[in-house]
């Protein structure tokens, strides 16, 4: 923008000294209907975190059973204990974030909370975050204690395997909301 002149209302300067049109950004935005926003979250059903849990559940199962076969071959079987060990790092933590988002003192609480009130959710969200974050740190501090001849790699791909399941759970929860 020259000095010495003003802008026109359509154009305005960003922060970083940019010039922005606003015509164009506001005549493509439509603000959706009170119907239209209903009828698009019916389209897009949320998941339940306790889902996700089972999910992983469900994996850490598999990952576990799978590798009996190569202990039973090798007779190593801290490679079983080390996958199980590895996906319990991963599932513990979600469901105490789970059981604290969705049943906890905190989650009854500010379940009678407004729809505006999301300062006191989101500061929720990241108390609850941080607890699984540290549960985690401090399961796989204690890895190397808790099993005796540790196989790291059998843990990582425990963990790994559990961790990875939001994806399949997510994706499986869309083919099934987009089933007629």
């Amino acid at each position: 923008m020259l000095r010495g002149t003003q802008a026109s209302a359509e154009e305005r300067e960003s922060p970083n000294g940019l010039q922005v049109d606003t015509a164009t950004e506001d005549e493509s935005f439509t603000p959706l209907t009170a119907e239209q926003a209903q009828a698009l979250r019916a389209r897009q059903p949320q998941m339940s975190v306790w889902a996700l849990v089972r999910w992983q559940l469900v994996m850490l199962l598999l990952a576990t059973t799978s590798t009996v076969p190569f202990a039973l071959v090798w007779g190593e079987w801290v490679w079983v204990v080390s996958v199980f060990y590895g996906g319990l790092c991963a599932l513990l933590p979600t469901a105490v974030m789970a059981y604290g988002l969705t049943g906890s003192r905190w989650a009854r609480k500010h379940a009678a909370q407004p729809a505006g009130a999301v300062r006191g959710v989101l500061g929720g969200v990241f108390f609850w975050e941080g607890v699984k974050i540290l549960l985690a740190i401090a399961l796989l501090a204690l890895a190397p204690a808790l099993i005796p001849g540790l196989s790291w790699v059998g843990l990582l791909v425990g963990l790994v395997l559990v961790l990875k399941v939001y994806w399949l759970a997510f994706w499986k929860q869309s083919t099934l909301s987009a089933a007629p």
